[in-house]
């Protein structure tokens, strides 16, 4: 018997956003009680609200877009990875430390970051843990290819542009803003589709994580 685990955040207005980003404003713009043949509703919010991924060109200019990121990597094995609380900053020397599997292409780091989302926070949180440059690039020499994190960015507050660029430089795709309060360190299956938008650098995506039990 397997067990999906929905690690999305539900978009809404209360949803923390990145300082500066639109906040997510939705609105039902067609009502039935009013007399509409059917409910339609429109949102507006930027796109790396919630759980989203980022392509090359969010901070490369003349990087891939959104639209062209492999579904290959999006779709198949993945490792959860529990980050000791006392961690706030994910170096090199600290993912020398971590038990990252060997041949391991899909990374999730699983932070004191998750207890954000299980506590319900509404406002942004400036401490939260991300990759310095040094990490970065010890997930490309390890031959990684997705990298997920637990909150907003997956570099540090302030020091966005050294991780990302290492990443994206080398083909990494970003996940940010994923939800692993409730999930344990381990293998999974993973699924992660953003919304196909043309010619932009990043979107919000659904994010699952399939358990398998031994005798599936």
């Amino acid at each position: 018997m397997r067990k999906i685990y929905d690690i999305s955040l539900t978009i809404g207005p209360e949803l923390p956003t990145w300082p500066g980003d639109p906040s997510v404003h939705i609105e039902r713009v067609s009502k039935i009680e009013e007399g509409a043949n059917a409910n339609v509703s429109k949102v507006e919010m930027g796109l790396h609200t919630g759980t989203h991924l980022d392509a090359p060109y969010h901070f490369l200019a003349d990087g891939a877009r959104l639209e062209s990121l492999s579904l290959d990597v999006l779709i198949g094995p993945a490792q959860v990875v529990e980050v000791p609380e006392t961690i706030g900053e994910i170096t090199a020397e600290v993912l020398t430390r971590l038990p990252l599997a060997d041949g391991a292409r899909r990374v999730l780091f699983k932070t004191r970051n998750s207890r954000f989302w299980a506590q319900g926070e509404r406002e942004f949180r400036t401490d939260f843990v991300g990759i310095t440059q040094d990490g970065a690039e010890y997930l490309v020499e390890r031959g990684v290819r997705l990298v997920g994190i637990d909150y907003l960015s997956v570099a540090p507050y302030k020091r966005s542009r050294p991780t990302h660029e290492v990443l994206l430089r080398a083909g990494v795709v970003i996940v940010e803003g994923v939800d692993l309060s409730q999930v344990a360190p381990g293998l999974y299956q993973f699924i992660c589709l953003p919304v196909k938008f043309q010619g932009v650098e990043g979107g919000p995506a659904r994010a699952i994580l399939i358990e398998e039990s031994p005798e599936d």
